[in-house]
């Protein structure tokens, strides 16, 4: 420990004790919240806040390192064994104790028991966790997760058979190329038993929580939704708009993506005779950051998801800490920890995500090549935000985007699919031919019955409807319940 860091005060993983307490538990409780977190540093005999030198005399030193030791050996639960180390600064001694990151979460204060002895480090301070977060401790302290879990709900032989259908047909929906669209295989019950979305007992089915969050029975899970607003500037004190989405979660998600396309500002590019249209941030980092934060969250916690939309960035915040081996830089370079593994594996079937790691070097190179800062990924303790800043764009009387703007952004301006633009633009088109088809033979259909005539999702629909009327292709007459819809040719 040099001068410079004393110096440099307190943080997350750093704290200053002038003197050891007479209770050990003040002091304990920040052994127990390093070894729950990515481990930490305890100094003693430094001042606090002034972070002046007091030390030890050398007589007296070992005497407390040993009481220091005795204290955490007794005091933990499951056993804490620190490194516990002596040195000199400003002619003095101080007590370094490192306590490194505990492979037996969640460790506690004995004589405080399991639910009130646990605590953990928040903005460099150190808290009592909550129930929900030792709950989640002691799942993945077994590399066990919440969504694999069962629920109380039976399922019968057709309720897992439309479950199937429904996810093939999301599937399908985001399938890029017809080869993709004809090698995509059809799920079935083993499967789903695989993925850990229903589990079998004494011959019945039950479902997981994943499961049931995926077909949206959701009551039991009171943080599972998103809320997504508008705020006039860069803080959140003067809502524009808002609206909490709810239901199965890839329809949350398409909710989601499609309040912030609504929010956001769009130009268009002119490509020969075809006008193409350009969102002002790249909408396929838009759709994984709130894929990223409904697939990555922590389902136990009562927090709610929050989409954000500033003059400045978007920002989508996540319930949920982050794994205590999981760091912002290690992020960056693909790696990552999956929390709900069944609603992971299921999304990878339905091609919400790709490969396991890739989100976010994907969101900083489109970032890049779209001419905007890199994301900013910060660890909230408790919860994990990503901003993407927002970068004005010029336009001419007609909409097009200032060809200015065209020339640096060296990526594919509006494609939402991973793979050959042209191909997922084709899809889009099938997809919108579906819903006019449907809208001309009838043309008072509701969202949930083109969904139900059509096959196509929910949120989908939701964000197809205004794309064709921007697109002249859809009108709208008459209000939202008694109106109907024109096709125009």
């Amino acid at each position: 420990m040099t001068i410079k860091e004393i110096f440099a005060g307190e943080s997350d993983n750093l704290e200053f004790k002038e003197e050891i307490p007479t209770k050990s538990e003040k002091f304990m409780k920040t052994v127990v919240a390093f070894a729950n977190g990515s481990g930490g540093r305890l100094i003693f005999g430094i001042e606090n806040n002034s972070w002046r030198v007091i030390g030890f005399t050398k007589e007296e030193v070992f005497r407390k390192v040993d009481a220091i030791t005795s204290a955490i050996y007794d005091s933990c639960d499951p056993k804490i064994t620190p490194s516990v180390g002596i040195q000199e600064a400003e002619s003095k001694y101080i007590i370094v104790v490192e306590v490194p990151p505990g492979m037996q979460r969640p460790y506690y204060i004995k004589s405080q028991g399991m639910l009130e002895g646990v605590y953990l480090r928040v903005a460099g301070t150190t808290r009592k966790a909550a129930r929900y977060q030792i709950q989640e401790m002691i799942l993945d302290a077994g590399n066990r997760s919440f969504d694999q879990q069962k629920s109380k709900r039976e399922l019968s032989e057709a309720e897992i058979e439309q479950f199937c259908d429904r996810l093939y047909l999301h599937a399908k929906e985001l399938c890029c190329t017809e080869d993709n669209q004809k090698a995509l295989k059809k799920i079935g019950k083993n499967q789903l038993l695989t993925y850990k979305l229903i589990v079998e007992d004494h011959g019945k089915y039950y479902a997981t929580h994943g499961y049931q969050l995926i077909d949206g029975q959701v009551d039991e899970y009171p943080g599972a939704s998103i809320q997504c607003a508008v705020f006039k500037g860069n803080v959140r004190n003067i809502f524009i708009t808002r609206k909490e989405f709810t239901g199965s979660i890839d329809e949350q998600i398409e909710s989601a993506y499609s309040f912030v396309l609504e929010h956001i500002n769009l130009g268009a590019r002119i490509d020969g005779l075809a006008r193409q249209d350009i969102y002002e941030l790249p909408i396929r980092t838009i759709r994984e950051m709130i894929t990223n934060a409904v697939c990555h969250r922590s389902y136990l916690s009562p927090d709610k998801i929050q989409v954000a939309l500033f003059d400045d960035r978007l920002e989508v915040t996540s319930p949920g800490m982050l794994d205590h081996d999981l760091t912002i830089e290690k992020m960056k370079t693909g790696l990552s920890k999956i929390r709900n593994k069944a609603i992971a594996e299921a999304f990878s079937y339905m091609n919400l995500i790709e490969a396991w790691g890739s989100g976010i070097p994907r969101m900083i190179a489109e970032a890049e090549a779209y001419g905007l800062p890199e994301p900013e990924l910060i660890d909230l303790n408790s919860d994990f935000r990503v901003n993407l800043y927002r970068k004005k764009m010029s336009y001419d009387r007609h909409g097009v985007v200032d060809p200015r703007f065209v020339a640096e952004k060296k990526a594919v301006y509006a494609t939402d699919c991973a793979t050959n633009a042209t191909d997922c633009e084709t899809k889009l088109k099938d997809t919108e031919q579906k819903l006019l088809a449907a809208l001309r033979e009838k043309n008072t259909l509701t969202q949930k019955e083109l969904h139900e005539i059509t096959g196509i999702s929910l949120g989908t629909i939701k964000r197809l409807l205004p794309k064709l009327q921007t697109k002249g292709r859809l009108e709208r007459i008459g209000n939202r319940r008694n109106g109907m819809w024109k096709v125009k040719e």
